[in-house]
């Protein structure tokens, strides 16, 4: 009879709620105009693949966040109809680390090796005056 080991699962959601914790944290630092936005969850198709068209409302921000696992490879795309900020960022306790970074950018396309197994967080801040749509679609390699 296979037993859940709920060790992990314990650390997973005190992980969860650590990397919550922080992710608010910093964005309340961010002032009022970029405290309040929707995270999307990272769910992955059967085919190792997550597309999304996401919403960035004038003076907020759009996030989708998951679980990855060391080593992963994944290759990530976006198009925005607004220039926006994009990072991909991850938290390790206290600390963001972040392995991309573009300012104003309507459109990029990378590929990211994760090197710790952490939720990882894709993220694009609308600092214009007018709402924007973006389209993303990563795949697991």
């Amino acid at each position: 009879m296979h037993m859940p080991n709920r060790q992990f699962r314990a650390f997973s959601a005190k992980s969860a709620r650590s990397a919550l914790a922080v992710s608010v944290a910093l964005l309340l630092g961010m002032g009022p105009s970029l405290a309040w936005a929707e995270i999307t969850p990272l769910v992955w198709s059967e085919a190792g693949v997550f597309e999304a068209k996401l919403p960035v409302a004038a003076g907020k921000f759009a996030e989708v966040c998951g679980p990855v696992a060391e080593g992963q490879r994944i290759a990530w795309q976006f198009e925005s109809d607004q220039a926006l900020d994009f990072n991909i960022h991850f938290h390790l306790g206290k600390q963001v680390s972040y392995p991309e970074r573009q300012k104003q950018v309507q459109r990029a396309q990378g590929e990211l090796t994760v090197s710790a197994p952490q939720d990882h967080c894709w993220m694009w801040s609308n600092k214009g005056s007018s709402a924007g749509t973006l389209t993303l679609r990563l795949k697991r390699l």
